[in-house]
């Protein structure tokens, strides 16, 4: 069975889409992965798309093959059985598998948020929660994946809290700025709220066509992203912001988690991830390697020499970054499966 990790913080902007792809990229060295796009804007679709993104909603063999269309049927009563998304996979990572996204996932919205908060009152309803994760299962099943990574967008909203909790783990993605350390405090209390929820809903669902799937979505540990580097670590503005950050997860968040079983047990992590407060890795900003990886369609590590296309310093220091994140992204991606395996 795969294991599925979601990347969630409802708060914008910190790089969740970029952890998808690059992880699951890294992942797709050694596994068959699936990336699954749950964010309307279908910027990780986009992403390993490439300049084929707008010919795939409009070609008739693919424009159909995405996450929205691919639960139609359980949204629409059709009386059919949801299906396999047929996916897509990069020229340069050919165990990375696609499941697309959609522009207007959010349609289905109104439907799934009655769905959930309906509790037995309306028994044809009872075929929508678990029809996201049923589709995930077999699109799994179907190219043998070992790992699933599923983005959202920023949000609270029924469909993120759906995928969230059809997942068996998940990251938080943040930035050192006030407003992520906020964000913690709401994730404190929405995501046992939505484990709840499940737990409390599992019996409801277990007969209908797409039960609920059974697993507590565990916490792996968070990434801090998209900061300046000074002589070797990040830049001053942020070390106090990433100081609190790493302080909030571990005081405030850990705690709530291990009550609500939605964190293993401490001594189930690797050391070193508990020393650094569960931060699985520290990432600055990409910054010149960014353009030259949206050009060539691969991730700022993949990045070949001709196709970072400078000379001289400037070149070598581009490639020496490129070679950093490389390290660090293997890092992240091994520390990742040892985890899992305690899941």
């Amino acid at each position: 069975m795969s294991k599925r990790i979601v990347f969630f913080n409802h708060k914008g902007g910190v790089s969740k889409t970029t952890s998808v792809y690059n992880i699951g990229w890294m992942l797709s060295k050694t596994n068959r992965v699936l990336v699954v796009d749950g964010d309307p804007q279908c910027n990780l679709t986009s992403l390993i798309l490439g300049e084929g993104f707008e010919e795939y909603y409009s070609d008739p063999i693919t424009k159909n093959q995405n996450l929205k269309d691919g639960v139609e049927v359980a949204f629409k009563g059709k009386p059919q059985p949801i299906s396999a998304v047929n996916c897509t996979s990069p020229a340069r990572a050919p165990n990375l598998f696609l499941l697309a996204g959609h522009a207007n996932l959010s349609a289905y919205e109104a439907s799934l948020t009655f769905a959930q908060t309906s509790g037995n009152a309306l028994a044809t309803l009872q075929n929508l929660p678990g029809a996201f994760s049923e589709l995930i299962r077999l699109t799994e099943e179907r190219y043998n994946i070992d790992y699933t990574l599923i983005d959202l967008n920023p949000g609270l909203s029924s469909i993120n809290q759906n995928l969230f909790l059809s997942a068996d783990s998940f990251i938080i993605p943040t930035n050192p700025d006030p407003f992520s350390i906020m964000a913690i405090d709401t994730l404190k209390e929405v995501l046992p709220r939505w484990n709840d929820w499940k737990n409390s809903n599992l019996a409801f669902f277990e007969d209908s066509a797409y039960p609920l799937r059974p697993s507590n979505t565990k916490f792996l540990g968070m990434l801090i992203q998209r900061f300046n580097i000074r002589k070797g670590r990040a830049a001053r503005p942020y070390r106090d912001n990433i100081a609190e950050i790493k302080r909030k997860i571990k005081d405030d968040l850990m705690p709530v988690l291990l009550s609500a079983e939605m964190a293993l047990s401490v001594n189930q992590y690797p050391q070193e991830l508990v020393d650094d407060d569960f931060c699985l890795a520290e990432i600055p900003d990409f910054q010149g390697l960014l353009p030259k990886s949206y050009e060539a369609e691969v991730p700022v590590y993949e990045l070949l020499d001709e196709e970072i296309n400078e000379t001289g310093p400037v070149f070598d220091q581009m490639s020496i970054k490129r070679n950093i994140f490389k390290v660090q992204f293997e890092q992240i991606s091994e520390s990742l499966v040892r985890v899992l395996n305690n899941v």
